[in-house]
């Protein structure tokens, strides 16, 4: 057993939590399924060698000064880390972990069920029928759109947008893709073309977000950007809220620039923009793109090996900051 303080900010899947149990000699959690405020994490975080964090908590300077300069490791429970401050932890030393891969398949998956359920209105649909508004079959009733045939664009071609393109040739869909850089993988797989950012937004008829929050796609998806999409088309997020601009889209579907939009993250979650819940052409999630029982199993005890790993002195698996390595 390793002899080392080990804080879990929130409760995981049982299959992580056992693993840290068994392992770690001094392990403590937050037995609530909340997220702890700032001044309760900064105490139960106190003399920690490792914190397991979520995306709902923010890992700043001021909480890792707060564990201490014994501070060696925050798991993150997510793939992405922009709740974590990466060039503080880096500066201090403190080795940072991710959870990829794992979450690809549900994601994507997800991505396309959003993607489906908004084009083709079911929760609209749904509502009517359960408030005892259908009455008869109708030529007109809750026309959506097609996708055989039509334009898919990805914004992010990594792990989960890659999944998502794969799944588009079922439908033997146009594939259009934006990144940093071409990925030459997806081009070969499934025929995805690498187009500009101004092309994939005007040719679309579906275009589903997948890149990581940083600077540079915060709000991405701005109120320029969507007026340049077709009034056909239809947008999915289950990256991270802040890519979209939200006033931006609410007035957009509200205006009927766009035709609707399906969205599992929002800019401030887990407050949403009002406007978007007062909508009909918006399909809204709770964050669960990942949620499957085999997934988050299987990132639960992903964070719990990477932060052992770190505390064995081993380099984790899924080590984000690699400078702070020395061989």
């Amino acid at each position: 057993m390793l002899e080392a303080r080990v804080y879990l900010t929130r409760p995981i899947p049982d299959a992580g939590i056992e693993m840290l149990r068994e392992q770690i000699s001094d392990f403590h959690m937050n037995e609530e399924d909340r997220v702890l405020s700032r001044e309760e994490l900064k105490q139960a975080v106190k003399g920690c060698d490792g914190i397991l964090s979520l995306l709902t908590d923010k890992m700043d300077a001021e909480v890792m000064d707060a564990a201490g300069p014994q501070l060696k490791v925050i798991a993150n429970y997510a793939v992405g880390f922009d709740n974590i401050d990466l060039q503080a932890a880096t500066e201090r030393g403190v080795l940072v972990t991710n959870t990829p891969g794992v979450l690809t398949d549900a994601t994507a998956d997800f991505a396309w069920a959003l993607l489906m359920a908004t084009a083709r209105r079911i929760p609209e649909s749904e509502r009517y029928a359960r408030a005892g508004k259908y009455k008869a079959w109708g030529p007109k009733l809750f026309l959506g759109g097609d996708f055989v045939g039509r334009t898919l664009g990805i914004i992010g071609a990594g792990r989960i947008g890659s999944a998502m393109a794969k799944r588009a040739t079922g439908w033997n869909m146009r594939i259009l893709y934006t990144d940093v850089q071409p990925n030459p993988n997806i081009e070969k797989e499934v025929g995805a073309q690498f187009v500009d950012m101004d092309t994939l937004l005007k040719e679309s008829d579906y275009i589903s977000i997948h890149v990581p929050l940083t600077p540079e796609t915060h709000h991405l998806i701005d109120e320029a950007a969507l007026r340049k999409m077709k009034p056909t088309a239809y947008l999915v997020n289950t990256s991270r809220g802040p890519v979209i601009d939200e006033a931006a889209l609410a007035r957009a579907l509200k205006e009927k620039v766009i035709a609707g939009a399906g969205l599992d993250v929002f800019e401030e979650e887990p407050k949403i923009h009002p406007d978007l819940l007062e909508l009909e052409n918006v399909v809204i999630t709770p964050h669960i793109a990942s949620a499957t029982h085999e997934t988050r199993n299987k990132m639960a005890t992903m964070a719990a090996t990477n932060l052992i790993e770190a505390l064995r002195g081993n380099r984790p698996p899924n080590l984000v900051n690699v400078d702070v390595w020395k061989d």
